[in-house]
């Protein structure tokens, strides 16, 4: 798999900015990681985000939300 800015891969790079740069997705990860811990925090936004997109197209997944939760 290709790398992409410093991501696994476009994908990956695409939900990390939309859930570290959209201010209430931002405050949703925030208090999910908070409450639950990363691990379950990113199942638990899997599964209520499944089917969604980002705007520009990503898929929000269980992994592509945990990578993007390690700076949290």
């Amino acid at each position: 798999m290709k790398s992409h800015n410093g991501h696994r891969s476009w994908n990956a790079w695409n939900v990390n900015l939309w859930i570290n740069n959209d201010e209430s997705l931002y405050g949703w990860a925030v208090s999910m990681v908070n409450k639950h811990g990363k691990d379950k925090a990113a199942r638990l936004m899997a599964r209520n985000l499944y089917g969604e997109k980002t705007p520009d197209g990503g898929k929000y997944n269980k992994t592509s939300i945990r990578l993007a939760l390690k700076g949290i």
